[in-house]
């Protein structure tokens, strides 16, 4: 494999490291949001909880739509000018969802939600297979962990901003709607919802102002196929375009448990507390418990991968960690139970560093276009816990929760030990025999 950019100096990248480290730290405060979002919704719009589940699969499923168009676009625009573009849709997504959200119209917000996403799914596309080839893809595990930290990070302060402008206080608010007549009712709800108008207009300014800092940045733009090609793809031609990468779909699927359970472990966190009859002024704060495990296993990844332990190695061992952690939640009840789930932060932190380079390893001129398939498979945030939320009205909660967890790393398992090769030989082969004919 060629990584014409492996041996510059790490020194040289630093500059567009930090960058792209502000970018991870913008959008993991923006996706982590999602969880304490879910209780608000639920109060401010008085809707079940399963709708107010729409608002992470509101998010999670423009992933989905809008991964593949996003590749043409980075095609046309280039990474650069592409994170910029997703900056700026971010911005327009925030300010519809501040004003919806005030209004106290549902439908606004949750596609005020979808923009968000959308923004964030071309920021994506192009930040995560930049940060990969942005020097040897053997250690973008190791970079894509400090991208990491600077998530986790803004994602463990997102709650407690959120829940501090505008959650504060949320029991008493649920109490005063719970015996009030239909004026007061709407009165109580009204202002509670209108808290959010500022901080989402400050976000949504703020981020329009990255977009164009973004564009007079330094970071260079960095073609996918002069620095991520395989032998194999150089001597075929790469004719057979991803269909002849199996790996890449394999990583797709991969991504899409791996999102699940993330968001699981996560947003649904508060969900699950509930189930134990803990109250919702405690509740909001859980998703921060399991991002700050989370950031305490991207800490332990930077150190371990690659000078101690191959990026695929500590992958299997993160499953089965998930799966450990996973069982330790449904023999155990209350804050235990919670704790477990909380540290399910950890054996998930190092997944996305590893599955993503090792989905895209080989990919050359077809970077960009896997990238997209592997950013698809985020929706995988909306059909999870979706299927959570549904399946424990009819069953222990616990049960469907290590139901639907348990499958999904078994299968991140199976990729770290043998998906990631897939077809690896039948390439080699191809590629020795345009060799022999060239």
């Amino acid at each position: 494999m060629s990584t014409s950019n492996s041996g510059s100096p790490p020194q040289r990248h630093l500059g567009s490291i930090a960058i792209v480290g502000g970018l991870f730290f913008i959008f993991g405060f923006v996706t982590w949001l999602n969880g304490p979002l879910i209780a608000f919704a639920q109060l401010a719009f008085d809707v079940s909880e399963s709708l107010a589940f729409l608002i992470p699969s509101a998010f999670y499923i423009s992933y989905f739509c809008l991964a593949l168009p996003s590749s043409a676009i980075l095609k046309k625009t280039g990474m650069k000018k592409g994170m910029a573009l997703g900056l700026f849709l971010m911005a327009v997504g925030a300010a519809v969802f501040g004003q919806y959200t005030t209004q106290r119209v549902y439908p606004g917000a949750v596609a005020g939600i979808f923009v968000i996403g959308a923004g964030l799914a071309i920021l994506q596309t192009a930040v995560n297979p930049y940060i990969s080839i942005l020097g040897p893809i053997e250690g973008a595990a190791q970079r894509i962990a400090v991208m990491g930290i600077c998530n986790k990070l803004a994602g463990w302060a997102a709650p407690y901003v959120i829940g501090t402008l505008v959650m504060h206080g949320m029991g008493d608010v649920a109490s005063q709607v719970a015996g009030a007549d239909a004026a007061t009712k709407d009165a109580v709800l009204n202002a509670f919802a209108a808290r959010i108008h500022d901080p989402y207009m400050l976000m949504a300014g703020l981020l329009a102002l990255l977009a164009v800092g973004i564009l007079f940045s330094p970071l260079p733009e960095i073609r996918a196929e002069q620095v991520n090609a395989e032998s194999a793809d150089t001597a075929g031609g790469g004719k057979g375009g991803l269909m002849q990468y199996p790996h890449v779909w394999l990583g797709a699927l991969c991504i899409f448990v791996y999102v699940g359970a993330e968001v699981m472990a996560g947003d649904a966190i508060g969900t699950y507390g509930h189930g134990f009859g803990l109250p919702l002024d405690k509740t909001k704060f859980f998703t921060s418990f399991t991002l700050g495990a989370m950031l305490i296993g991207y800490l332990v990844g930077l150190v371990a991968i690659p000078r101690f332990i191959s990026q695929e190695r500590y992958l299997s061992v993160s499953a089965v960690l998930g799966v450990a952690l996973t069982i330790g939640a449904y023999l155990t009840q209350g804050m235990v139970s919670v704790g477990f789930v909380a540290a399910l932060g950890f054996a998930n932190a190092m997944m996305w560093p590893a599955i993503f380079p090792l989905a895209i390893q080989g990919l050359g001129r077809l970077t960009e276009k896997g990238s997209a398939l592997l950013i698809m498979g985020i929706s995988g945030g909306a059909v999870i816990p979706q299927l959570f939320v549904h399946l424990k009205q009819m069953y222990d909660f616990q049960a469907v929760f290590a139901l639907l967890m348990i499958p999904c790393y078994l299968y991140i398992l199976y990729f770290a030990v043998r998906g990631h090769r897939a077809g690896q030989r039948h390439r080699a082969a191809v590629g020795a025999a345009a060799a022999q004919r060239g």
